[in-house]
């Protein structure tokens, strides 16, 4: 059984089993159809997934693999805010008319700060800090910027990156404020994963912990029938995960620099409401 299937059945089996529902409150999402979008909700789930054991992919459905590593690679190497440049259809709904998802996500990590060596902006600062000062217990990075809230058209979900490292090991924790579980867990998970083993890499160091702490995971009204649906599957065992090893610098890897062998899943044809 994959780690990353049984930590996801276990969290949506909880949620649903012991989970708040919001149906009595004012909420912001709603159904393309103008219909509020509803929520099962559990705070404060915390998940470990170690990338030395397997690679964190679910298989009681599929995960688009190389879409979630374009769209990293957009928020952390192009550093952009300009759907154009991602060439990905998931966040046309938060894009005006000339693309741009407002001063969001890869805006804020290519602002940079005056430090002591010099100037750098967020993912650059990681970088040295990895390679020159990797003892330092403030290897971060921050999408919330509340200064510039008004300015995004989406806050950030997944808002902030937490690295560590242990002796010749780069371990990472994934704060997020909110979390569709059906359509956006694993999804980040992934990402995720492949950035962590992205700055180990490119820093000389290996690929250790990703722990994924979120505030507010919840399961939306319309999302219930196929969750459970998923609950019933039996997962298949992890595939395993390939990064170009010649690759040293962090702005150098492509969707091509990874890859997936046996990545076996059940297949889920069921369409997918997406609340906005």
């Amino acid at each position: 059984m994959s780690r990353a299937d049984e930590i996801f059945l276990a969290n949506c089996k909880d949620i649903l089993e012991n989970g708040v529902w919001d149906t009595a409150a004012e909420v912001r999402p709603h159904w393309a159809d103008g219909t509020p979008a509803h929520t099962v909700k559990k705070f404060a789930v915390v998940n470990r997934y170690d990338l030395r054991e397997e690679f964190p992919i679910l298989t009681v459905r599929r995960t688009a693999f190389k879409s979630c590593i374009r769209e990293i690679l957009w928020i952390y190497q192009q550093k952009s805010n300009n759907i154009r440049d991602l060439k990905l259809h998931i966040w046309d709904s938060w894009a005006d008319e000339s693309g741009s998802i407002g001063k969001a996500y890869g805006y804020q990590l290519a602002q940079k700060s005056h430090y002591a060596e010099g100037d750098f902006d967020q993912v650059d600062r990681v970088l040295y800090d990895l390679k020159h000062n990797p003892a330092s217990r403030r290897i971060m990075t921050n999408l919330y910027n509340f200064r510039d809230l008004h300015e995004m058209h989406l806050y950030p979900c997944a808002y902030s990156m937490t690295f560590n490292v242990s002796g010749d090991t780069l371990n990472g924790i994934l704060n997020q404020r909110s979390q569709d579980m059906l359509t956006a867990n694993n999804w980040n998970v992934v990402q995720y994963a492949v950035l962590l083993s992205m700055f180990a890499q490119a820093s000389g160091l290996k690929t250790g912990e990703l722990v994924h702490v979120i505030a507010d995971a919840h399961i939306y009204d319309r999302h219930v029938p196929l969750v459970e649906e998923l609950l019933t599957r039996e997962p298949k065992p992890a595939p395993v995960f390939r990064m170009d090893g010649s690759v040293r610098d962090f702005y150098a890897f492509t969707a091509d620099s990874f890859s997936l062998e046996n990545y076996d899943y059940h297949p889920f044809d069921k369409e997918i409401p997406v609340a906005i």
